[in-house]
């Protein structure tokens, strides 16, 4: 089997270093070049024909984000890993990058004992990504029989009016990982300045990012962004995003509820997690949730998913041609918990249709 070809691109030789030896001792990987800066790389494209390439940031004569603009304009789909520092500018420096067509990012290693350290971190968050990114051998994964096509509603689901439910939806809750920001900012920018009820978001990031995000979704779009922090009352048509590094859930005090965040064990190797805040939603909310599981790699999302459909909760799955990576909405649309499996560009609409339609619907019941 071809091992993927990837080009390294770095102005600091440590890090071409580094980077190199990590993807060499994947056999499965070949560093075919390296460049040190922007302009070496774009030259360099044609010369290696690189499957996949990870750029720095931050480089003189033609920064990361300038390269990939330019490398845009000739390859729309060759996928780009970023190279970021965990630091506020850096995480606004990604999030512009991603906005600008990276296909992910990993931040550097730092705060680690030794270069072994260094190297074993880099290696657990790179390589993965590298394999979704390109993957050498991947099956066709097919629609579930159980998902709905336009018109018509799963079996055994309580579904009324062209798949809307007798009871109102009184909150969203949405799970995203490699591609999630792009894919939020498509998705939200659709939605009304009065969307009627509360959002909840996890998007894996780390510490810092999920700010930077939260005020790029804000400046995109009619609705009002923030990180969750403990002690939140929900509004409607605010959306909180789960800070990076930590859990959130959705408690109940009285009749208000409010966001609770810990710092349990990560599950799905995420925290936050998709599972644990879907979970908290389903078990508060029961059959009023909608929830959404948009482009990302792994699995993280789908118990809370199943939980949700349990509770008579609906689910909403990105398709996966408009996904940079379908593992999270391919492994719930697999498992039969998708009610729709939509291309992103249908994903608003849908969402949007659902929430005022139930609530209308709810209405007229309720004088009936």
């Amino acid at each position: 089997m071809a091992r993927t070809r990837v080009l390294v691109v770095d102005d600091s030789v440590v890090m071409r270093r580094m980077i190199s030896d990590v993807l060499q001792a994947d056999p499965a990987l070949e560093v075919v070049g390296v460049a040190a800066n922007g302009k070496i790389a774009l030259q360099k494209i044609p010369q290696v024909n690189p499957d996949i390439i990870t750029l720095d940031v931050e480089m003189p004569e033609m920064d990361g984000i300038t390269t990939l603009r330019e490398l845009r304009k000739t390859y729309a789909k060759l996928p780009v890993i970023m190279f970021s520092t965990l630091t506020e500018k850096g995480a606004t420096t990604t999030i512009e990058a991603l906005s600008s067509g990276a296909s992910d990012y990993v931040t550097k290693p730092s705060n680690v004992g030794n270069i072994v350290e260094g190297l074993k971190r880099l290696a657990e968050e790179l390589i993965p990504k590298i394999k979704e990114l390109c993957p050498q051998d991947a099956p066709h994964i097919p629609l579930s029989t159980h998902a709905e096509k336009p018109g018509t509603a799963t079996p055994g689901s309580r579904l009324v009016s062209g798949a809307i439910r007798q009871y109102p939806i009184e909150i969203l809750c949405i799970g995203t990982s490699t591609g999630g920001p792009n894919a939020l900012t498509e998705v939200f920018k659709g939605f009304p300045s009065d969307f009627p009820v509360p959002i909840v978001i996890v998007q894996h990031m780390p510490p810092i990012f999920t700010a930077s995000l939260a005020e790029r979704l804000t400046a995109n779009s009619a609705l009002q962004f923030s990180e969750g922090h403990e002690g939140d009352l929900l509004k409607p048509g605010h959306a909180y995003i789960a800070p990076g590094g930590r859990h959130m859930e959705i408690g109940r005090d009285g009749l208000i509820h409010k966001i609770h965040l810990h710092d349990a064990p990560p599950e799905n190797s995420c925290r936050p997690a998709v599972d644990v805040l879907f979970r908290s939603v389903a078990l508060l909310y029961g059959a009023t949730t909608l929830g959404v599981i948009l482009t990302g790699m792994g699995q993280d999302g789908l118990r809370g998913c199943e939980l949700i459909r349990e509770r008579q909760g609906q689910i909403l799955a990105q398709d996966k041609e408009s996904s940079i990576v379908w593992g999270m909405p391919g492994a719930v649309v697999n498992a039969g918990m998708a009610n729709k499996v939509l291309p992103l560009n249908m994903v608003s609409g849908e969402i949007v249709r659902r929430v005022n339609a139930s609530r209308h619907l709810s209405g007229i019941i309720k004088h009936q």
